[in-house]
């Protein structure tokens, strides 16, 4: 009988490093879609009560970054959606918002070091810069031709979410640029 194994959305693509950016593969855990039915105020409230964070204002993040271990932190993800991450949510939550738990629909990865504004620039059409896009702001963009998550989580740093389905074409798109980057400062 075959034995089957569990894979990560990016495989044995990952870790990847060019020049002075690297690229890897996290683990976020429990992931849950959050889409509110009712008063945002209240489930904010609610969620703080239960796990510490609040549910994100647009453009933004709440809580623990979730690269840290035990991170718990709420992710804007669109007009009154956000992703609960690093917990399973309460049922008291129910009464606020829809509740959908979407661990494994999620590739989650990190870029990070000196050149990952510089990779960014050349696939995403929002200025992600330091100076305007600031730790814990996030955005709902366009990463080559896929719609991605990214969120900064520290200077050098970007959280980077897409569906799993395009995990592959994902790193093949960040790779690419690295070397572009890598190969100018070279």
């Amino acid at each position: 009988m075959a034995e089957l194994k569990a894979r990560t959305a990016c495989g044995d693509l990952l870790p990847v490093t060019h020049g002075s950016a690297q690229l890897v593969e996290l683990d976020l855990g429990i992931v849950t879609s959050v889409a509110l039915l009712g008063d945002e105020k209240a489930m904010s409230e609610a969620m703080d009560a239960v796990h510490g964070v609040g549910f994100p204002k647009p453009n933004r993040t709440t809580g623990k970054s979730p690269l840290g271990k035990g991170g718990v932190c709420s992710v804007w993800i669109g007009r009154n959606q956000a992703l609960l991450i690093g917990v399973a949510p309460d049922a008291s939550l129910r009464a606020h918002g829809a509740l959908v738990d979407q661990s494994d629909g999620w590739c989650a990865v990190c870029l990070s070091g000196a050149a990952a504004e510089d990779v960014l620039a050349r696939l995403v059409p929002i200025d992600l810069r330091a100076g305007h896009f600031k730790r814990g702001h996030t955005a709902r963009t366009l990463l080559g031709h896929m719609t991605v998550s990214i969120t900064r989580t520290g200077p050098e740093e970007f959280m980077i979410l897409v569906f799993r389905s395009m995990a592959s074409t994902l790193v093949h798109e960040l790779s690419a640029a690295m070397l572009g980057v890598a190969s100018r400062t070279s």
